[in-house]
């Protein structure tokens, strides 16, 4: 990472993107093993939506918190990051604790607000040793958190299957088993960041959330159609993550594989873990051609994805499984880019109070996702969800085409600009 910063931004990079993807492994822990878990404690499909949604409300909860108190002033960012990853890791095994879906929801309620201090507190931190390739960087944090929504499906996959795959007989590993293993990888994740000394050369106070200014913050159209761009990449993204290993348990191939279970953790970990490469490639491309360009091709292709995974679904397992990949990649691309945009176009003294709004629509928008998708699959099918979250992320490429139109009407900039 030679230029994102000073000499040493390399190193720290490293350190923060690899404690992120440790850490945020705990977000979906429960969404991989939901089957064994309604088998366990007599879960109704609702019951299993609700242990994702809980993990979405309570990182807007602890977000909103965690700025509206100044604790994300007052703590140097990465304290807060390892007191967020040990607390969620500690948070995520008081699964193994309760015994039905009340006990779940609230540990799982937990574990989202928890893991508020950490994947903003890491963006906050890197920020402070970035600033010419700043986008760049920000996608490989973006990276960083793809790769641990990855995390617990390829923990079930080491232990002999998928918890999406598994069905009421059992196969595949011990839910108990994914839950102490993300558990102890966020761990490490949080104890990680003790290798980081002090901030980066670039850092500054940042300013403190105010109600006020975040509404002031919306009196911006470029701030308001940035944020709508945010949740419409958000309708998709995070329900994407949730249910892919459940799409994938049910295609028409998988059971006829060797151990089917374990086949369909890797398939769907690989899916999810190719995002990465997205966010790093979107970043290098936002910083040469410009944000809204990259939003734009990243919003598009991935509803083109989703369509088409969508048209295909019964197909061939290979034309399914890579379509599924193209997805996962183009999927989270842009996520960083979007929240650039936010910080670029707000009053600089009110760009605080502009990313809490943008989180906490963002973060809302996926809770009703999560929960929607299984409900169209059980009504309707499979293809009707994919369509629905696909014009979501149609929709905020459409916010941020208008954003785009709007700068090149300002500046008289040509259709792509540096970023």
């Amino acid at each position: 990472m030679g230029g994102v910063g000073d000499g040493r931004a390399g190193p720290a990079l490293a350190v923060l993107a690899t404690a992120t993807a440790l850490a945020m492994g705990v977000w979906f822990s429960a969404t991989a093993v939901v089957p064994q878990l309604t088998t366990a404690w007599g879960l109704t499909a609702a019951g299993g939506s609700l242990l994702t949604v809980a993990v979405q409300l309570g990182f807007v909860v602890g977000a909103l918190v965690s700025a509206g108190t100044g604790l994300a002033d007052r703590v140097p960012a990465r304290r807060l990051l390892l007191a967020g990853a040990v607390g969620a890791a500690l948070a995520n095994a008081g699964l193994l604790l309760v015994d039905g879906l009340a006990g779940g929801v609230l540990v799982r309620l937990a574990t989202g607000a928890l893991l508020a201090l950490v994947y903003p507190s890491a963006l906050k931190e890197v920020a402070t040793w970035s600033r010419r390739r700043r986008g760049t960087a920000m996608g490989v944090m973006v990276g960083a958190l793809t790769l641990g929504t990855a995390l617990p499906h390829a923990v079930t996959a080491l232990g002999g299957g998928s918890g999406a795959a598994t069905d009421a007989t059992g196969g595949g590993a011990p839910w108990q088993a994914v839950v102490v293993g993300t558990s102890v990888l966020a761990l490490v994740g949080g104890l990680l960041t003790l290798l980081l000394r002090r901030p980066g050369p670039y850092a500054r106070p940042p300013a403190a959330f105010d109600r006020r200014a975040a509404l002031a913050a919306l009196r911006r159209r470029p701030v308001v159609l940035a944020v709508l761009g945010y949740v419409g990449h958000m309708w998709e993204l995070y329900a994407m993550w949730a249910w892919t290993g459940a799409l994938v348990a049910g295609l028409r191939g998988v059971g006829a594989l060797e151990d089917p279970a374990r086949a369909a953790a890797w398939l769907t970990a690989g899916c999810l873990a190719v995002g990465a490469a997205g966010c790093v490639a979107a970043g290098l491309l936002g910083d040469r051609v410009g944000r809204p360009a990259t939003v734009v091709l990243c919003g598009t292709a991935s509803a083109a994805a989703a369509l088409a995974v969508a048209a295909v679904r019964g197909g061939p397992l290979p034309v399914v499984v890579a379509l599924l990949a193209a997805w996962g990649f183009w999927v989270v691309a842009d996520s960083a880019q979007l929240s650039a945009l936010v910080t670029e176009h707000a009053d600089p003294d009110l760009v605080g109070g502009a990313v809490a709004v943008q989180m906490a629509a963002g973060y809302l928008t996926t809770a009703v996702t999560v929960w929607l998708v299984p409900v169209l699959v059980a009504a309707l099918s499979w293809g009707a969800a994919l369509a629905v979250l696909a014009a979501g992320s149609l929709a905020g490429v459409t916010a941020v085409l208008v954003l785009w139109r709007d700068e090149r009407r300002r500046t008289g900039a040509p259709a792509v600009a540096p970023g």
